[in-house]
Formats: structure tokens, C-alpha cells, sequence
């Protein structure tokens, strides 16, 4: 088999909060193929853009990130600010969630973009200028020469994550970060972005993560799906198995609080409390205090991350059935 894009390895965030420390992120391994689409998705709060961040070297000085992140070999935690500046864009780009907090507001969206073509690809002049113009054509704006000249207020939210998907494709990546890419968006635009990121990425090659709460897209656009939970990966299996099968008690809750689209209706069953704050989790699974079969081992003892397939791993104490949800069956609405 062909060596992974990317590498994660004993990959920790911890927050410093005083004398308090906080752990956010707490992941043993995962990897990346080039080519590939990998959907992480999980609960606010599991730590699924800090993981992402950490990766760029892109978290405040108050966080400390240890462990491993490669790409290609290359090592990116504890690696220099230069030798980060100069992977970040070309190796791996990131787009944010909110488009509107991420351009420059005083400079024009062509000045923008060609500030990017010049760092990663240096490009200058009317080079860099016919290369923004290729790009706002790549990824759908319309009369793209006239917006090469606007600022981004005078854009609405999609042709703002629009532009901001062009910068990230500026430096021509092997892996696209995307982070709640159509969070802002109304249902038609969102659906306009998805399927410009399966264009992009048929027509490049590139390896697409796709950061996301929304089940329904992530099932739709990727190969792969990470499902994370306070800050650790709880299950890993290709997208159908997944949905089909998971194996994990959050993953099934997860699943089991989706409306039915055909039927009766029925109350949908939702997981008791919240996402625990990093700094109040539990030594043992850190979903325990919420899941429905816990046992008492499951409060103090960290779950091993046990192999149900080739491609599928869930990290809980128990065997769960393939096909066989650990929630009640919901009643049908009166």
C-alpha cells in the first residue's frame, strides 16, 4: 500500500488556564491518503478544528501541542515558523468557518488573492492577476475580472467563502482543510459549495477533510469518517459502514437523533447532557456519564481502540452488535 499523506501520532493539545490544565485534544493515530476525503465529525466542543489547528501550528501561545504530525515525513509540531510558513498554503491550506473574518477588509479581493499566489507559487504582476482571475473562474464566480476589484463587504456570504476557497487553492495543496465550510450558508449555496469541492478535488487530486456537525454532508461527500469526542477519535470506518453499522454508542446516538425521512413520526432520541469541559473528563471513556450501557470499568478505565474490520475501529469496552443500537427505539409521536 502507498504511504499515507499524512500522519498523526500521540497528538495532544493541552490549555493552560492559570494553574489549571485542560486537555483538548487527546489522539493516538490517523492517517490520510492522498486523494482521499475524510469527514470528521462530532459534537461543538470535541475538539475537531483545535486538532486541525494544532496541526498548522495555528493555536494561541497558551496552548502546548505534543506528539506527531507529518506530512510526507515532513514534521510539523515543534517545527520552525519558517518551515511552517512555507507547508501552510502549499502542502496543506485551511478554510475557516466564517469567510467574513478571514479576508482583509481593506484590500480588494484580486490584491488578496495575488498576495497568496505570490507567497506560495511566486507569481507576480499580471501573472499572479491572470492566476486570481483563473481561480474566481474555477470556483464559479461570475463576472470574475469585475470582482478582482471588490472588497469583501461588497460580496454576499457564498461568493465570500467562494473567494476564500480560491486562496486556499492558490498554492495548489495535497490537503484541503475544510472547517464548517457551509455553516453560514442557506441550503442552496451550501449545496453549490459542496459540490465545487468534489469538482476541485476530482480535477486536482487533492485530499479533502471535511470538518462537520452535519451528518447529511458528510455522508455525501467524503470516503472516510473520524467521529470524535472530547477531543479523542471514538470510531473510524468508510462512510457506509459507518452509517450503516456503527459500533460506537455516541456514533449511534448520533445516528438515532436524525429524523427518519419515510414513516411515521417518532420523537427523536437524544443523548442526555453535554460535551464535559476538558478539564472535567473522565481518566476512564470520556462519553461514560452519557452513555446508556456504561459499566463501572468505563469510568476508569481508557477504552482501547479495538479493530472490527479492515477499515473500522471504535474505541469502547464492549462488543457492540453490528446493526444493534445501545438506545431505546423511539416512540411514535402522539
Amino acid at each position: 500500500m502507498a504511504a499515507p499523506l499524512l500522519v498523526l501520532r500521540n497528538l495532544t493539545v493541552d490549555f493552560h488556564n492559570g494553574e489549571r490544565l485542560s486537555r483538548a485534544v487527546d489522539i493516538a493515530e490517523f492517517e490520510i491518503g492522498a486523494g482521499e476525503a475524510v469527514g470528521v465529525v462530532g459534537e461543538s466542543g470535541s475538539g475537531k478544528s483545535v486538532t486541525w489547528l494544532a496541526a498548522l501550528g495555528l493555536l494561541p501561545t497558551r496552548a502546548s501541542v505534543g506528539g506527531s504530525v507529518r506530512i510526507d515525513g515532513q514534521e510539523l509540531v515543534g517545527a520552525p515558523a519558517a518551515t511552517l510558513e512555507r507547508l501552510r498554503g502549499k502542502r496543506i491550506a485551511m478554510i475557516f468557518q466564517d469567510p467574513s473574518s478571514c479576508l482583509n477588509p481593506v484590500h480588494r479581493i484580486g490584491w488578496q488573492l495575488s498576495e497568496a499566489l505570490g507567497l506560495h507559487r511566486g507569481l507576480e504582476s499580471a501573472a499572479a492577476q491572470a492566476e486570481a482571475l483563473r481561480l474566481l473562474d474555477q470556483v464559479g464566480i461570475a463576472d470574475a475580472r469585475r470582482r478582482l476589484s471588490d472588497y469583501p463587504h461588497q460580496l454576499s456570504g457564498g461568493l465570500n467563502q467562494r473567494v476564500m476557497i480560491a486562496m486556499a487553492l492558490a498554492g495548489q495543496p495535497d490537503l484541503l482543510v475544510a472547517d464548517e465550510p457551509t455553516t453560514a450558508l442557506d441550503a442552496t449555496i451550501q449545496a453549490q459549495i459542496l459540490v465545487l469541492l468534489r469538482t476541485i478535488r476530482r480535477d486536482t487530486g487533492m485530499a479533502l477533510v471535511l470538518i462537520s456537525h452535519d451528518l447529511g454532508v458528510v455522508a455525501e461527500n467524503v470516503d472516510r469518517v473520524a467521529v470524535m469526542y472530547a477531543g479523542r477519535l471514538v470510531e473510524e470506518a468508510m462512510g457506509a459502514d459507518l452509517f450503516g453499522a456503527a459500533r460506537h454508542p455516541y456514533t449511534q446516538g448520533l445516528l438515532a437523533a436524525l429524523p427518519a425521512l419515510t414513516g411515521p413520526r417518532q420523537r427523536l432520541t437524544a443523548i442526555p447532557g453535554t460535551v464535559p469541559d476538558p478539564w472535567s473528563v473522565s481518566s476512564g471513556c470520556r462519553f461514560a456519564p452519557r452513555c446508556p450501557v456504561a459499566e463501572p470499568r468505563c469510568a476508569q478505565q481508557p477504552p482501547p481502540s479495538r479493530r472490527i474490520g479492515l477499515l473500522h475501529r471504535a474505541a469502547c469496552h464492549l462488543a457492540v452488535e453490528a446493526g444493534r443500537s445501545v438506545w431505546a427505539m423511539p416512540q411514535a409521536a402522539e
